[in-house]
């Protein structure tokens, strides 16, 4: 602890469903169980900031590989901003990921502030887009269970910048979530999809699939389990397929976010990722 009672440590597990609780005041809207999803990912990797043992905001610096981390979950409490505790609580984040890429999704208005405080450059935005859930499933996309855990995990791989086995076998699992993909007449996955209930409707994501017509049935099974309240999908902009998805089923976008990178921008095939897994880790 410093002499001014400031002190950033490593979060307790319970811990982290207090940074989601905080995200969902900000108005981010979280999933009801992504806290346990989130923890698996790189239990290291979650921070905690107190000022004479009050906790006061939170980071996360999820470390993927060795080469690569994703941030999120900057939060500081509303009265404890603009003086200075943020900028130690997110180098403290920082230094957990080490000479790696850094990836994050951060409000369009920060943007000159994270250049500056840790060199983060645009790569492009995601936009967030509103619409309603339920209609019919169609036949072709299977339960996600039905499908073998390793060649899932490869094709997620595929769509992300490392690969994330225990994130992704969290995330798959968590209660309330669900999921669906489309396989090829080898049997090799196609696409997938996730949808969890939030605090606020359900999201889907990622939503990831080889051509836009698979990724369209993907979101029409997915939207179909949620018959009560809105449905999300976070799209990046590049990917006109995905903005063309969202927009004939009637969403329109409530949110921006920038995608940004401390080092170059990884090369995925953006035109296969028609919904980001999540703002907050990647």
């Amino acid at each position: 602890m410093s002499r001014d009672g400031f002190a950033v440590r490593t979060m307790r597990r319970r811990e982290v469903e207090v940074a989601v609780d905080w995200a969902a005041q900000e108005g981010w809207n979280p999933g009801n169980h992504d806290a346990e999803a989130f923890y698996a990912a790189d239990p290291e990797g979650f921070f905690i900031a107190e000022l004479d043992g009050e906790p006061i905001g939170s980071v996360s610096v999820v470390n993927y590989s060795a080469t690569f981390a994703f941030a999120g979950l900057y939060i500081l409490k509303p009265e404890y901003r603009n003086r200075g505790y943020g900028s130690r609580l997110f180098a403290a984040g920082m230094a957990h990921a080490g000479d790696r890429n850094i990836g994050g999704d951060g409000v369009l208005a920060m943007q000159e502030k994270y250049r500056t405080r840790s060199g983060f450059t645009l790569a492009y935005r995601n936009i967030r887009f509103e619409g309603a859930g339920g209609g019919n499933e169609p036949e072709g996309p299977v339960d996600i269970a039905g499908v073998p855990f390793e060649p899932l995990a490869a094709y997620d791989a595929r769509h992300f910048p490392a690969s994330r086995p225990r994130f992704l076998a969290a995330w798959v699992r968590q209660e309330g979530a669900c999921g669906r993909a489309v396989l090829g007449e080898d049997g090799d996955v196609a696409g997938y999809g996730v949808i969890r209930r939030c605090r606020h409707g359900y999201k889907i994501g990622p939503l990831f699939a080889d051509t836009p017509e698979i990724a369209g049935e993907i979101f029409l099974a997915l939207s179909a389990q949620a018959s009560s309240g809105p449905v999300y999908l976070d799209v990046p902009e590049p990917n006109a397929a995905a903005v063309a998805l969202a927009q004939r089923q009637g969403m329109v976008p409530v949110f921006e976010t920038a995608r940004i990178y401390t080092k170059a921008v990884p090369d995925l095939p953006l035109d296969e990722v028609f919904g980001v897994t999540s703002f907050e880790l990647g």
